[in-house]
Order: C-alpha cells, then structure tokens, then sequence
C-alpha cells in the first residue's frame, strides 16, 4: 500500500496494529507515523525504521489514513488539536471505544469518511478479528478500511449500534479466552504435567478448538458432542464446569464488559 498511515495514540493496540501492518507487508515502517505521549517508549519503534513524531499535527498533514487509538477521555482534546489539519485526502479510522462516528464528525466539523474498527491484540500476528462500522450509503472507504485490515486477520461489516457489543466480545473477547487457557493450564498442572508443557497443550488445543469452528463453520456443539461419550470423561468434565457456572460466567463477563464499555466516553464528559 502506498499511502501514509498515521496512529494517533501508539499504546498497547495501536503499536499491535502498526506491527502487525508491517508484518503482512502492508505497510513499510517508514510509511508509518507513531505518536505517543511517553515517546521515549516509542525509541525501539524508532530504530527499526517507525517514524515517530511528537507533534499529532504533524503526523496528520503526512498522512492519508489517521488511526485515531487513544483512551476516550483523550479523544476531545486531540480532536480539537488536530482539525484544522483534517481535510478531503483523509480516512479517519477510530478504534476507541464508546465513541460514536456522530460524535467524533460533531467535533471534527467537516465532511471527512469516518470507520469505526475493532480490532484486539492478536492483530500483531495477523490473527485480530476486526469490526467495522460506517455512516456512510457509499462503501468505498469501509472497503479501504476493510482491505487494510484483512491483511491482518478477518474482518466483518456490523451495525454501529452493536460496536459496543463487538468491544466486548472481540477485543476483551481475546483477555477472556487467554484467561480459559490460563485456567486449563492450571488444571493440567494439577493433574501431573510441568507449567510449560500444560500451557502448550491447553493454548494447542484452545487454538484447535477454534480452528475447527472457523474451517468446518459448525455450531461448537456439534464438536462437543463427537469427543462426548456416554459415561464417558468429557462429559463428566464439562458437567463439573457447568455446575460451577462456567458458561454463567463467561456470559455474565461479557455483558459486563459491554456496559462498562458503552460508558467510558460519557464517564469522561
């Protein structure tokens, strides 16, 4: 991709998408521009090869894409800074959560495209699922938006109204599978194996799991039922965890990251 991208907040995500743009190769390092407030932290970036600018300003009038990926209490002050920078050659991509596309044109005050992407950590190995939303009837820039991000991961085209719904799912979604994992890990520790081998197996098989869903696109259930047995192990195990709430749990999880996160931004006014 020839253009310029900028990332407006280079933390843990944005940092995430800038490598894992480069590792797909749609991105050259020196095509990408790097803000923080910490810059010294962005110093390895710097060294291999990022460009990295202090002045958001300054990374807007050098970019064709601008990644808008700071915290929502964050998002006013840098809208004010960098609009009169903003102009027609821009795409603004938002990954913030629980701002809407009408918030963000409201402040900005001009007839610029605005997608709203979520993406989640696993975008720096180009495995990220990434949602994206837009106000717009034409679909050339969610088309951009949804090229880009397909190169790291798999992309899927949702309503707005359910962006918040995707914060929780697919962005904190990766916190709590990474937290199963951990929890199968501990139990096969338990049962006999060291910690780094029972982490290997449960990760494996965590990642197989998945891999049969996304290939064979079958509801989980019809997998569970060819490894279950009457009277048999698994279905002892997955018993037991049900009568421990794990799926009350998971549940219960998610919809409590969604409403936390459909108020971040009005916390902060």
């Amino acid at each position: 991709m020839k253009k310029t991208l900028a990332i407006l907040g280079a933390g843990n995500i944005g940092l995430a998408i800038a490598k894992g743009l480069v590792e797909a190769n749609t991105f050259r390092p020196e095509q990408i521009i790097l803000t923080r407030r910490k810059m010294h932290l962005l110093t390895p970036l710097r060294k291999a090869g990022f460009v990295t600018e202090k002045s958001c300003r300054k990374a807007v009038q050098q970019a064709d894409i601008v990644i808008l990926s700071v915290e929502p209490g964050q998002i006013d002050g840098l809208l004010q800074e960098i609009r009169t920078d903003l102009n027609n050659k821009h795409l603004l991509i938002s990954v913030i959560s629980g701002v809407s596309i009408g918030e963000l044109k409201n402040q900005i005050n001009k007839n610029i495209p605005v997608i709203r992407a979520m993406p989640n950590t696993a975008i720096v190995i180009r495995e990220s699922m990434t949602c994206l939303a837009s106000d717009r009837k034409d679909h050339v820039y969610l088309e951009t938006a949804r090229t880009l991000f397909n190169t790291v991961g798999q992309t899927l085209v949702i309503d707005e109204e359910t962006m918040t719904a995707a914060t929780s799912l697919g962005a904190c979604g990766i916190a709590f599978f990474l937290r199963a994992i951990r929890a199968a890990s501990q139990g096969g520790i338990e049962i006999g194996f060291h910690s780094e081998d029972a982490l290997t197996i449960a990760a494996q098989t965590a990642k197989g799991a998945a891999a049969l869903l996304l290939s064979e696109g079958k509801h989980p259930e019809r997998e569970i039922d060819k490894v279950t047995t009457p009277r048999g192990c698994t279905i002892s195990g997955l018993n037991q965890m049900e009568h421990g709430g794990f799926s009350s749990a998971m549940i219960k999880g998610i919809i409590t990251s969604a409403e936390k996160a459909a108020g971040l931004y009005k916390k902060c006014k």
